[in-house]
């Protein structure tokens, strides 16, 4: 039974981990942190890191907090959080990183509904190169015009 409370938790995590950074990213990074964010927006640099990549550092913060909290002091809730915080980075580095912006080369033909809908609401962010008027601050949870638009173009 506890094994199911703590799956639990690692997947109310994960999923409350997409509402920070749609927080984040609208409020943080296009605001007070925009001067870390910006080259992300515009391309400033011919290196294969960004400013932007900051951000993961400062992000893998509390998910590192927690697991070494819950696990030197073995609360397996906290431990459960961490994990929960880091799968949700490590699937952003897959989704934003990998898949978007093809920092590495995979996955550039995919005809998925669900991997197109993201890829076109992200670039539809992108649209919007400064620090006001974005749209689309979310990474997993795209909002429905961007399925509806997969369906026509089919």
């Amino acid at each position: 039974m506890d094994l199911l409370i703590y799956i639990g938790i690692v997947l109310t995590t994960f999923i409350g981990m997409e509402g920070v950074a749609w927080l984040t990213h609208k409020y943080i990074m296009h605001g007070i942190f925009w001067f870390l964010h910006r080259d992300h927006h515009h391309k400033d640099h011919y290196g294969f890191f960004e400013r932007n990549d900051f951000f993961f550092l400062i992000f893998a913060l509390p998910g590192i907090a927690c697991l070494a909290t819950g696990t030197i002091y073995h609360l397996a809730a906290c431990t459960s959080i961490g994990i929960g915080i880091t799968l949700y980075g490590a699937c952003y580095f897959f989704v934003h990183d990998l898949f978007i912006h093809q920092r590495v080369k995979v996955l550039r033909n995919s005809e998925n509904w669900y991997l197109k809908a993201i890829r076109r609401a992200h670039k539809m962010h992108h649209k919007h190169t400064g620090k006001y008027d974005g749209e689309s601050f979310g990474m997993l949870w795209v909002s429905r015009k961007y399925f509806r638009n997969n369906q026509k173009s089919k």
